[in-house]
């Protein structure tokens, strides 16, 4: 038994009832096992002790200068995509050497670095085909920093990119990992000082950073 991703029916946007012009990239969400509680894309928003588990639906918003979307539902979410033309996928589509329940351990930790080193039979998502057939789609956004595995996806992506020239880069990640770029960047700018629980204004600070202009992606 292969384990696809849990929304594994939208990955090539076929059911987008617009035209984006921008699209976001993660890595992957796995259908199994069972507590898995995404209930959308980077929907896993808090941790068993509600503590804030990943900052997507928080930072995401705040760079479009609304408000966060951390504590609402996929509807708000879907809304907040459909009205800033904001489409999501992720590099994998299946991994076809997981089974279940020998490795609900592997999938359950949600881990980037498991999928990419745990497996080998992985089903990629065929974004360049994607990003051609959504010629709208102007940048491009890869939630995922580094690791030779997911470079080597993302590649292809950005040499298409740059030969069409669109807006395509590499963001920080909106989960806590994040914290290992923080801790760095205090040290280097003392007069910035972020900490755990300012951990998403980081995200958001460096996103910022890296976006396109919102008011041109309007016209």
């Amino acid at each position: 038994m292969s384990c696809n991703h849990k929304f594994y029916e939208f990955l090539n946007l076929d059911r987008l009832d617009f035209k984006p012009n921008t699209l976001i990239i993660g890595t992957f969400n796995p259908e199994w096992p069972e507590n898995n509680q995404a209930e959308w894309f980077y929907g896993r928003t808090h941790d068993s002790y509600g503590k804030p588990n990943n900052n997507f639906w928080d930072v995401l918003p705040r760079v479009y200068g609304e408000d966060s979307l951390i504590n609402n539902h996929p509807t708000k979410w879907k809304d907040f995509c459909r009205r800033n033309k904001i489409a999501i996928t992720d590099l994998i589509t299946t991994i076809d050497d997981a089974y279940s329940p020998k490795h609900d351990k592997l999938m359950g930790s949600y881990s980037d670095a498991n999928i990419a080193t745990k497996f080998n039979n992985h089903i990629v998502t065929d974004i360049v085909n994607l990003l051609q057939n959504h010629s709208t789609i102007k940048n491009i956004y890869l939630t995922r920093g580094s690791g030779s595995f997911w470079n080597s996806l993302w590649q292809p992506i950005k040499v298409y990119a740059v030969a069409n020239g669109l807006h395509a880069t590499q963001i920080l990640t909106p989960s806590k990992f994040a914290r290992f770029a923080m801790f760095p960047f205090n040290r280097e700018n003392p007069q910035q000082t972020f900490n755990m629980a300012s951990l998403n204004n980081f995200i958001l600070y460096k996103w910022q950073q890296q976006w396109h202009d919102l008011k041109s992606s309007e016209e």
